[in-house]
Order: C-alpha cells, then sequence, then structure tokens
C-alpha cells in the first residue's frame, strides 16, 4: 500500500508542475507580433502607442466646441433674465400685500394673490 501513496503523490505532483508551468505561460503579457501591426505604425514619429487624429474628427470637435460656448452663453444670458424675472415677481408680491393690507385696514375686502406669485412670497 505504501507504493500507491508514493506514486499518487509524484502524478499529483507532476500534474501541478505543468499546470504552474501553463499558468505562468497564459499570465505572462506577450507582445503582439510585427505581423498584426499595421505599416509604419511605429516609423512616423519615432514615437510607438502616439494616437492619430484625421483632420476631420479635429473640425468636428471644434464644432462641437462652438455649439458648446453659444449654449453655455445662452445659459448665463437665460439665468440672468431668470434671476430678474424672479426679482420683479417678488416685487409684485410685495405690492399686492401691501395693497391688501391698505385694503383691509379701510375695511374693504382683499384682492386675491394668483397662485402663480405664492412661491415669491417673502412672508
Amino acid at each position: 500500500m505504501g507504493g500507491d501513496e508514493t506514486v499518487l503523490g509524484v502524478v499529483i505532483a507532476v500534474v501541478g508542475g505543468i499546470c504552474s508551468v501553463l499558468v505562468a505561460r497564459i499570465s505572462t503579457p506577450r507582445e503582439r507580433p510585427a505581423v498584426d501591426r499595421p505599416p509604419g505604425d511605429d516609423d512616423d514619429d519615432g514615437r510607438p502607442g502616439e494616437l492619430k487624429v484625421s483632420p476631420e474628427i479635429w473640425r468636428r470637435f471644434e464644432v462641437l466646441e462652438q455649439k458648446v460656448d453659444h449654449l453655455t452663453a445662452v445659459v448665463e444670458t437665460k439665468k440672468i433674465e431668470v434671476t430678474t424675472l424672479e426679482r420683479l415677481l417678488r416685487q409684485a408680491m410685495r405690492i399686492i400685500r401691501r395693497a391688501n393690507r391698505r385694503l383691509v385696514a379701510v375695511h374693504e375686502q382683499p384682492e386675491e394673490i394668483p397662485r402663480e406669485l405664492v412661491p415669491y412670497s417673502i412672508e
């Protein structure tokens, strides 16, 4: 029985060695063969791996940058307009409340505040 255990141990050791060699071969990074590379890929500027972009793509980027700049300007203008409108709506709400207080002081029916102005109430 002692011989069977020794043979089994040797088989396990051999299989483990083979597996470790296979894992080492699979996991090591390999350089791409020259056949897979496009011709003249590294020869232009001597800088391997440099990304080259066509002039058409650069033109599209420039057009997109111009559009983004335009939209940014529009958004900034609209922010100023919205701020001004909100200030005017708050001012209108103050005027209506002041007028309603005067009407209540002389025992008159106060004006109804439009629902659209309620969110701009300061009180």
